[in-house]
């Protein structure tokens, strides 16, 4: 059965690409434009990971990490942050919140989707 990847992020050309190249790889992809579609999909969807941009309308990524983390149901989610600030106080932020992987864009999509898949096989 092939892996779940959950796309949380409101850039639609980063979607688009994402979402193609992940397809491509053999993923099962769903796409989240703003926090609170991450928090619904959760529970019926249950994604193996989770591309979870920082900055995303109703509720940042980091709040989405942390009420993640906080369920026990949901701990087994790898999630790998994406993020346009590139300081390392988000990705300390970020790593500290639970994140396995913190990604500072632009970031190339090909290297990316080796990242989710060196984490998914990581997690087998």
């Amino acid at each position: 059965m092939a892996k779940k990847v959950l796309i949380a992020d409101d850039e639609p050309n980063i979607v688009t690409s994402l979402e193609f190249l992940l397809e491509h790889n053999g993923y099962d992809v769903r796409v989240a434009r703003d926090g609170q579609e991450v928090l619904d999909q959760l529970p019926e969807y249950q994604p193996d990971l989770i591309l979870l941009d920082v900055m995303m309308p109703v509720r940042n990524g980091f709040e989405i990490c942390q009420t993640i983390r906080a369920n026990p149901e949901w701990r087994g989610m790898k999630i790998v942050m994406l993020t346009a600030k590139g300081r390392d106080i988000e990705a300390t932020k970020g790593l500290a919140l639970g994140a396995d992987a913190y990604v500072t864009k632009p970031f190339s999509t090909k290297d990316l989707v080796e990242r989710v898949r060196e984490l998914l096989e990581d997690g087998s």
